[in-house]
């Protein structure tokens, strides 16, 4: 049995597949059933993917605004949370977001680079997808 919610792992799945529509969906879930300490970890994870859905989709001011929220949602969690190294997901986020942050008018015409568009990586890894595990 994994140490992780499974709605968590599938989350986390979509996001790396950059499918963020969907991996907010799958969060959302788990953030409407959780109380507790994770419940802000939940909604940072979520608004992390409704950012980059925005930034992929051209829609600049949304991505700006909602990642301002994400990383606020995020920071208490620092340095790591349920096998997420945040300081390494909040840098690579930053950096993602960095031509949106860089000046206060949102220039035209600026495109998401694939290259820069963070992936999670859990350690520890989930045991069913640990290497030599049966």
């Amino acid at each position: 049995m994994s140490q992780y919610d499974p709605r968590y792992l599938r989350g986390i799945e979509l996001f790396n597949e950059c499918e963020f529509f969907e991996s907010h969906e799958a969060w959302e879930e788990l953030w409407a059933d959780t109380q507790g300490p994770d419940r802000e970890f939940y909604q940072g994870l979520i608004q992390a993917a409704v950012a980059l859905h925005h930034f992929v989709n051209g829609n600049l001011r949304g991505a700006r605004k909602v990642f301002s929220t994400c990383c606020s949602h995020l920071q208490p969690y620092r340095p790591k949370h349920l096998g997420l190294d945040l300081e390494q997901f909040l840098a690579q986020l930053r950096e993602c977001f960095a031509p949106l942050l860089e000046r206060e008018e949102l220039p035209q015409g600026i495109e998401i680079d694939p290259d820069k568009i963070p992936e999670i990586h859990l350690n520890p890894a989930p045991e069913a997808h640990k290497e030599g595990s049966p």
